[in-house]
């Protein structure tokens, strides 16, 4: 029996160590009540947070608050309640929170909670709003996009610099053959 207990208490350790490490490589992390989703509805969802560069996990609540504690990131008892799965952001910050964001609106869950960005505490309306924000290919395209309008408007004003001294050259030609 001391046996059994002490194996539960090693494996409790280990899962909050794990969890402290990807606490810990996030960029951003949310959590969400996932209640009502079937358990394919959410593998499906693991699959598509995978695909946007982040992992979701379910995992005891009190784990959970033993690890964000660890890594000095504050949580209370009430924000950890009921079923909670946990999204981990590594590559692109906002990617995965847009994957969940868009399974909600399909399937009506996962609901968000609260989560971090970085080690700024968000609450479910700022993870939305953190869902909407267009995804990075956009955004870069749109910089890109902004950097170079100023350039082409230098290029077309020097190019009419340039038409309108051919024209002018053109014209003062042909007045010195008819002339």
């Amino acid at each position: 029996m001391q046996k059994q207990k002490q194996k539960a208490r090693d494996l409790k350790k280990e899962t909050v160590g794990n969890l402290s490490e990807k606490i810990a490589k996030s960029k951003t992390i949310a959590f969400a009540d996932y209640h009502g989703l079937t358990a394919q509805q959410l593998s499906q969802l693991r699959e598509k947070i995978k695909e946007a560069g982040g992992e979701l996990l379910v995992t005891k609540n009190t784990l959970l608050s033993r690890a964000l504690t660890a890594n000095h990131l504050p949580v209370t008892s009430h924000q950890l309640t009921g079923p909670t799965a946990s999204l981990f952001a590594y590559s692109d910050e906002i990617a995965p929170i847009k994957a969940a964001a868009e399974s909600a609106k399909a399937l009506g869950t996962p609901k968000f909670k609260f989560g971090f960005f970085g080690k700024e505490l968000l609450d479910a309306a700022g993870l939305d709003a953190l869902a909407k924000i267009p995804g990075r290919e956009i955004l870069q395209g749109r910089v890109v996009g902004a950097i170079a309008s100023p350039i082409y408007g230098i290029v077309s004003v020097l190019q009419a610099n340039l038409r309108n001294l051919i024209s002018v050259l053109d014209q003062k030609a042909r007045k010195s053959q008819s002339g």
